[in-house]
């Protein structure tokens, strides 16, 4: 696999399904630092213009100064790993080989030639998004912010549920869907 498609599929832990409600004990305001299972799929513009598709399970730990995710294939192989925080962020792949940026979002830029929200992706998991539109229980159902429309499924009808999954996307260039496996609060 070559570094731009591995540094891809790393930009891949971007997006949506549906799966069992996930439970941390608290409702989505109260939630803060957090831990993520999840599947994912992604459909963006390559580098070279071409489309690419890509998929694959994820762990998130997200804190509130530091992000960590480490991107699998579907069978658990680990592929990259993407650390961030207030001093810029790292991609290491399997192979050893490393790239870093000063945030996330121009890592994946500069590595995918997509623009993709990774700082904005957990905040937009708890319906923490501009021009959030609710549904009859108070939830987030649907999103748009800074050119990116966010829907949002749930696994059950509690007005302070988690969402089970996520569809991030802008136009008709980039989709993501995240499909929720189970939340958890960061260790």
């Amino acid at each position: 696999m070559n570094f731009r498609c591995a540094a891809f599929l790393a930009g891949g832990l971007l997006a949506g399904c549906a799966a069992t409600p996930p439970d941390l004990g608290a409702t989505r305001e109260q939630v803060g630092d957090f831990s993520v299972d999840a599947r994912f799929a992604l459909r963006a513009g390559g580098p070279d213009g071409k489309p690419l598709s890509s998929g694959g399970r994820l762990t998130w730990e997200h804190r509130s100064d530091s992000d960590r995710v480490l991107i699998l294939s579907p069978f658990g192989t680990g592929i990259a790993e993407i650390e961030s925080g207030p001093g810029g962020a790292v991609l290491r792949l399997a192979d050893g080989r490393t790239r870093a940026a000063a945030d996330p979002d121009a890592l994946i830029e500069e590595v995918t030639g997509q623009r993709l929200p990774v700082r904005r992706l957990p905040y937009w998991l708890l319906g923490r998004a501009a021009g959030v539109e609710r549904d009859g229980s108070g939830r987030p159902l649907r999103a748009s912010e800074a050119g990116w429309q966010i829907a949002y499924t749930y696994g059950d009808d509690a007005p302070g549920a988690l969402p089970a999954g996520l569809t991030v996307t802008r136009g008709s260039e980039v989709e993501l869907r995240l499909r929720l496996e189970e939340w958890r609060q960061a260790p």
